[in-house]
C-alpha cells in the first residue's frame, strides 16, 4: 500500500527545527573559546602557582554545565517562560538585592557583584539579562497596542529597566547597566514603539547614565583614557596600551597558537576581559575576521528569525530571539571595541569565548532559549505551509492547530 507523504505529514502535524547554521555559529564560539582560554591563561595560572590547566579545566567544567542548561532550555516551550514572567521578574530584584547580604554577597575589587554559595560564586547579572529579555517580550505581547500607541505604554519596560539599571550602578556595573538599557529600547522600538515617545523615555535614563560615569573619577579617566591611552602607558592607558600592543604584532596572519608574548603577565586579564587582544596576537587579521564573522552569523540568524516569527505571529518567540541576539551582539562589539581602542574599558567579558563561571553558563542558558525560539518559529511556519496545502474540506490536525501562529501563551 503505496502512502502519501503530504497526508502522513498531515497527520503527523507540523515539525519544529533547529536552526543549524545558529548552531553551528554558536558551538564554532565556544570552541574558540576552550582554544583560546588555553592559550591565554597557562602564563596566568603558572605565576599563580596553581597548575597550568587548572582554568582551562574550569572553563571546561563551567561549559559542560552550560551545555546541559542550553539542553534544558532548548526542550522547554517558550509560554513556560511567558507565563512565568513576572516570577522570574521577582527572582532578578532578589538576586540583586542579596548580593549586598552579609554572607551571601561578596565584595572584590570594590564591587558587590557576586553571591558566595561556598563551593563557587555566582554573578547574578548574568541571570538578570536573560530574565529581562523575557519579561520585556512578555510584556510587548501583553501590551501591544499600548506600546504602538501611547507613551505611557513605554513606561513600565522602561522602569523595569531603569530599576535593574540603578541596582547595578550601586554595585557598581557601569557596563552591564549600558547594555541592558540599551537592549530594553532596541526591543521596545522593534514592539513599534513611537520613537518620539521612545526617545522621550530613553533620554532621562541616558542622562541618569553620563551624570553617574560624569561625578564617579574612575569611570571619568576610563572615559577620557582611551582617547591617548598613549599619554600615561603605565597608569590609566595601561590596559589599552598592552591590548593595542598585542594586536599590533598579529598583523595578518599573527604569531601562532601559543607564542603570545602579551599574555605572559604584561596584558591584563588576558583570559577574560581582554582575550580577543591574544586571539589577535596568535592569529592576526585573520583571526579577527573569522571570530567577528562567527558573531556576526549568531546574531544576524537571531534577528533575522525573531523578525520572521512576529511577522508569522509568533511574537513572544521572536521578541525574545531578538532581545538575546542584541545582547549577546552588543556584549560581544563592546568588548572588542574596548580591546580594539575605540570604546573605553568595561568590564565585559567576549560571549562564549572569555574564561568565566557565571557568564559561561548563563551565555549557554541564553544560547538554548535562542535556539528554542527557532524551533517554534520553524514550527509555526510548518503549520502555515500545511494549511495552505490541505483541502478545504479536511479537518486540521490537532497539534497543527496548536502550534499555528497567533497562540501563544499570554500571562495576565
Amino acid at each position: 500500500m503505496i502512502f502519501d507523504a503530504t497526508q502522513a505529514k498531515r497527520r503527523q502535524g507540523p515539525r519544529g527545527s533547529f536552526d543549524m547554521l545558529l548552531v553551528i555559529a554558536l558551538v564554532g564560539l565556544a570552541c574558540v573559546g576552550v582554544v583560546m582560554v588555553t592559550s591565554s591563561s597557562i602564563a596566568v595560572a603558572d605565576s599563580q602557582h596553581i597548575g597550568a590547566f587548572y582554568y582551562l579545566k574550569k572553563h571546561l567544567l563551567f561549559l559542560s554545565l552550560g551545555a546541559i542548561v542550553a539542553t534544558f532550555a532548548m526542550r522547554t516551550e517558550l509560554k513556560v517562560l511567558e507565563k512565568h514572567a513576572w516570577m522570574m521578574f521577582g527572582g532578578a530584584v532578589l538576586l540583586l538585592v542579596l548580593v549586598f547580604v552579609p554572607g551571601v554577597g561578596m565584595r572584590l575589587n570594590g564591587a558587590h557583584r557576586w553571591l558566595n554559595f561556598r563551593i563557587t560564586t555566582f554573578q547574578p547579572v548574568e541571570a538578570v539579562k536573560l530574565i529581562l529579555v523575557v519579561y520585556v517580550a512578555s510584556y510587548l505581547v501583553r501590551h501591544r497596542e499600548s506600546v504602538e500607541t501611547s507613551f505611557w505604554g513605554l513606561f513600565k519596560p522602561i522602569m523595569v529597566a531603569g530599576l535593574f539599571v540603578v541596582m547595578l550602578l550601586v554595585q557598581p556595573d557601569f557596563g552591564s547597566a549600558t547594555l541592558m538599557i540599551a537592549v530594553t529600547i532596541g526591543m521596545i522600538w522593534m514592539g513599534g514603539a513611537n520613537p518620539v515617545y521612545l526617545g522621550g523615555m530613553g533620554l532621562p535614563v541616558v542622562a541618569l547614565l553620563w551624570f553617574v560615569a560624569k561625578f564617579e573619577p574612575y569611570r571619568m579617566r576610563r572615559l577620557t583614557s582611551f582617547v591617548d591611552p598613549w599619554a600615561d602607558p603605565f597608569n590609566d592607558g595601561f590596559q589599552l596600551t598592552q591590548s593595542l600592543m598585542a594586536i599590533g604584532r598579529g598583523e595578518w596572519t599573527g604569531v601562532g597558537l601559543g607564542s603570545s608574548v602579551l599574555k605572559l603577565s604584561y596584558l591584563p586579564e588576558a583570559h577574560t576581559d581582554f582575550i580577543f587582544a591574544v586571539i589577535s596576537e596568535e592569529f592576526g587579521l585573520a583571526g579577527i575576521l573569522f571570530v567577528m564573522l562567527l558573531f556576526g552569523v549568531a546574531v544576524g540568524r537571531g534577528l533575522y528569525l525573531g523578525a520572521k516569527g512576529m511577522e508569522i505571529g509568533q511574537r513572544f518567540a521572536g521578541y525574545v530571539a531578538c532581545g538575546i541576539s542584541m545582547m549577546i551582539g552588543l556584549q560581544a562589539m563592546v568588548s572588542i571595541g574596548v580591546n580594539l581602542g575605540a570604546l573605553p574599558t568595561k568590564g565585559l567579558t567576549l560571549p562564549l569565548i572569555s574564561y568565566g563561571g557565571s557568564s559561561i553558563v548563563l551565555t549557554c542558558a541564553m544560547a538554548g532559549v535562542l535556539l528554542r525560539t527557532t524551533y517554534e518559529i520553524n514550527r509555526a511556519i510548518d503549520a502555515r505551509q500545511m494549511a495552505t496545502r490541505m483541502p478545504a474540506n479536511a479537518v486540521p490536525d490537532a497539534n497543527a492547530a496548536a502550534a499555528a501562529p497567533g497562540r501563544e501563551a499570554v500571562t495576565a
